[in-house]
């Protein structure tokens, strides 16, 4: 299987990552995150629910200790040469051989940067690894300095990602024709994720959540389907998916008249909207645009019904979530750049009336305006009523 960038790309993210580490005096990192692996190597794998982990030495070399089941793997999706193989077996301990590993790469008392704050490292393991290295080297959490250096997206990534939103794209296009009064979410939910696929899309790092009735108030998905009622409410949040690389959206579909409050929600949806894109430019911070949110969803009234964050960056993603780490939520002061690509989604839920409105798109950003990645409109979406 070839990479999926070229090789030039892949040795230049390691010399950012080695230069931060330069910077931040760090001797070697233990990357745990597979979205962090898959960036640097390429490599491309589930199997980081087990224990597995990444070391890359401030000279640029590297090396991964996984299990037997993604030798393979490593081999064929990534540029990783050195690969080292602990076992499985009862009260198996992978911390003492990641440790034994180091030892053999001379970083006995060096300063070593952890990926803590991640899904691939469990309670479990990073309690194992803590007492294993605890007196062997200085710990330092650097969960967060790949995900910085991934916040950047180079055109190759830009290229993927507007190949997702095309997908998100014609995600919606195949579920449209069967949003209707008895329409069954099982036939929308597989029609969607159908032309992902179809297109050449992979699996999104997390489900797409759709819910109608009383459940397109809930903004995670869940088991159990329903067919549509003449009157209702579709809530869909999506992404298109390719080579990883996420391009998500969000609407509330009406079925038959949209009541007053849907209407009033969606203009709310629709206001806060446009104040953020025109803000969404390098030097606002990512609180800065949470702020914009909040304040036209305070000044309607509606600050009990709206969520405490109004989005957050995308990229190459793997399970349990598509999201990153920097989202849009108040004081954030993070600052936007040129070439992020950046998922931005009002929701509101009004459990007092059991009325639902969402509205979410995914943008680029450029030195100048943001530019949305998908090709449809922020418009309101309503199927008249009609006949099963």
């Amino acid at each position: 299987m070839a990479l999926h960038f070229e090789r030039e790309e892949y040795a230049a993210r390691l010399s950012k990552l080695t230069a931060s580490m330069r910077d931040e005096n760090i001797d070697a990192m233990l990357l745990f995150a597979q979205e962090s692996m898959y960036w640097l190597t390429g490599y491309d794998t589930f199997g980081f629910c087990f224990f597995q982990c990444l070391v890359v030495k401030a000279d640029g070399s590297m090396t991964l200790l996984t299990r037997s089941a993604d030798l393979r793997q490593a081999r064929q999706t990534s540029n990783i040469e050195r690969i080292v193989v602990w076992t499985d077996r009862t009260k198996a301990d992978p911390a003492m051989d990641l440790k034994n590993l180091l030892s053999d790469l001379d970083l006995l008392g060096t300063r070593i940067g952890v990926e803590y704050d991640t899904h691939g490292l469990t309670g479990a393991n990073c309690h194992k690894l803590d007492n294993q290295l605890q007196s062997f080297a200085e710990l330092i959490d650097a969960s967060y300095m790949v995900s910085r250096l991934r916040l950047i997206k180079s055109p190759a990534e830009i290229a993927y990602a507007r190949r997702a939103a095309e997908l998100a794209d014609a995600a919606l296009d195949a579920a449209m024709p069967l949003i209707k009064p008895g329409a069954n979410e099982a036939d929308v939910l597989a029609a969607m994720q159908g032309a992902v696929f179809a297109g050449g899309g992979d699996y999104p790092a997390n489900e797409f959540i759709i819910g109608s009735g009383e459940d397109a108030l809930l903004c995670r998905y869940k088991a159990g389907r329903r067919k549509l009622d003449a009157t209702d409410q579709l809530t869909l949040e999506w992404a298109g998916s390719y080579a990883h690389y996420h391009a998500a959206m969000m609407r509330t579909i009406i079925i038959g008249e949209p009541s007053a409050r849907h209407i009033e929600l969606y203009d709310a949806c629709r206001e806060a909207m446009g104040a953020i894109i025109a803000i969404l430019r390098p030097g606002t911070s990512f609180g800065e645009v949470f702020d914009a949110h909040a304040e036209v969803m305070d000044e309607r009234g509606l600050t009990r019904h709206r969520l405490n964050a109004c989005g957050y960056s995308l990229g190459a993603r793997f399970t349990p979530s598509w999201m990153e780490h920097q989202m849009f939520h108040a004081g954030n002061p993070l600052l936007i750049q040129a070439d992020m690509t950046l998922f931005v989604h009002m929701i509101i839920m009004d459990s007092e009336t059991g009325t639902a409105m969402t509205l979410g798109q995914t943008y680029l950003t450029t030195d100048g305006e943001a530019v949305s990645l998908s090709g449809k409109p922020l418009d309101l979406i309503v199927v008249p009523a009609g006949k099963p």
